[in-house]
């Protein structure tokens, strides 16, 4: 796994190991295909982001994360999808249709790709896409 800061998506995936790489390689084109005008670019050293977007708390703290995020881990993969509706986060709420996932408020982990329900994964990839370009979609955690 990478340890180091990459440069763009496609050195991160390059870094990552067999099999792990052809995983993320198929859901990273997956999830462009789902919401193309997400764009990717590293949101950190070890993850890809699609789509930012600037969020401002009631305290006032405020900064720039991704709508959908992809991530190898030691254990598992990780694909983060964020926002909320109807007072529910997106991931939490589909959580019984995601496959053999754990899933936290925005975080679906898997060990690998066969585990995730993927045409429901990227449903929801798809709603946080349509989410962003809502005035007012709800992406807080």
């Amino acid at each position: 796994m990478p340890t180091t800061p990459t440069s763009s998506p496609a050195h991160y995936l390059a870094g990552l190991p067999s099999p792990r790489r052809a995983e993320l390689t198929t859901l990273h084109a997956a999830i462009r295909k789902a919401a193309p005008r997400l764009k990717p670019f590293m949101a950190y050293a070890d993850m890809i982001g699609y789509g930012p977007y600037h969020y401002r708390y009631a305290s006032g703290r405020e900064g720039d994360a991704p709508i959908v995020a992809l991530s190898s881990r030691a254990q598992y993969i990780s694909l983060y999808v964020c926002g909320n509706r109807d007072g529910k986060y997106l991931a939490e709420a589909a959580a019984a249709r995601l496959g053999k996932v754990s899933v936290g408020k925005a975080c679906i982990r898997f060990k690998k790709l066969t585990d995730l329900n993927v045409p429901a994964a990227l449903e929801l990839v798809r709603e946080a896409a349509v989410l962003i370009d809502r005035e007012g979609g709800d992406f807080s955690l």
